[in-house]
């Protein structure tokens, strides 16, 4: 079993930056491909970024390329989100999720193990 915690989620003025953390414990990640979702009010889950599981390749949904980076430390069991640029449209609960092969994928059925999330609202 791994267990996931997000943090860094907060409140921020359109344009500035987030970095979200998502610790991980109860097993090493290192053999995981990581992904970030997430889920504004009323609408549903969507993929945000994914990562394989030795940071090669890196798969960003369109509305946060090149704003958002997502980076892991396999050390120490940790993933992360850099948000930048953010706009209200980012606004939603963030999930990290651990996946059940070792590369990137978009699908939330190919993740395993969730997070509770982590709350970003941006205001105009």
């Amino acid at each position: 079993q791994v267990q996931l915690v997000e943090s860094g989620g907060g409140l921020v003025q359109a344009g500035g930056s987030l970095r979200l953390s998502c610790a991980a414990s109860g097993r090493t990640i290192s053999r995981y491909g990581m992904g970030w979702f997430r889920q504004a009010p009323e609408k549903a889950r969507e993929f945000v970024a994914a990562m394989s599981w030795n940071g090669v390749t890196t798969r960003y949904a369109v509305p946060v390329k090149g704003r958002f980076t997502i980076s892991r430390d396999n050390a120490e069991n940790t993933v992360y989100l850099q948000m930048s640029s953010l706009k209200p449209d980012d606004t939603a609960i963030y999930y990290c999720a651990a996946g059940s092969g070792l590369g990137v994928t978009a699908g939330p059925d190919k993740y395993v193990y969730w997070g509770q999330g982590t709350q970003v609202t941006v205001s105009s």
